[in-house]
């Protein structure tokens, strides 16, 4: 199963629904250019809601932290929100659950951002 997004506003929040596998190839390419679309675009505020996110593997990790990094280069913010047992086992795991800021619920995530 491949990766879909699909996006949406709230409040000047950008959501992207995520759904399938962030993986080696073509989903971590859609998550990169979904992020750096939104950028181009002008939107500063991201909330990737990774709900329907069944699987990352570590090229997947590597492209989440890139995407991150990327959106806090360009002064915007960039939460995840959502995370599936097994993604959130992964950043536990990988100390990445620190880094990123984790929502589980969607209308305190859209408040959260400054």
């Amino acid at each position: 199963m491949t990766m879909k997004t699909s996006t949406r506003q709230v409040n000047g929040v950008t959501i992207v629904d995520c759904s399938g596998r962030i993986t080696l190839g073509e989903g971590s390419v859609i998550l990169r250019d979904t992020v750096r679309d939104l950028l181009a675009k002008g939107n500063k505020k991201i909330l990737l809601n990774l709900a329907d996110v069944t699987y990352i593997d570590s090229s997947g990790i590597g492209e989440m932290v890139s995407a991150f990094t990327t959106v806090r280069n360009q002064g915007s913010e960039l939460k995840l929100l959502n995370l599936t047992k097994k993604v959130h086992d992964l950043l536990q795991i990988t100390k990445l659950y620190t880094v990123f800021d984790v929502k589980d619920d969607e209308a305190a995530a859209v408040k959260a951002f400054s």
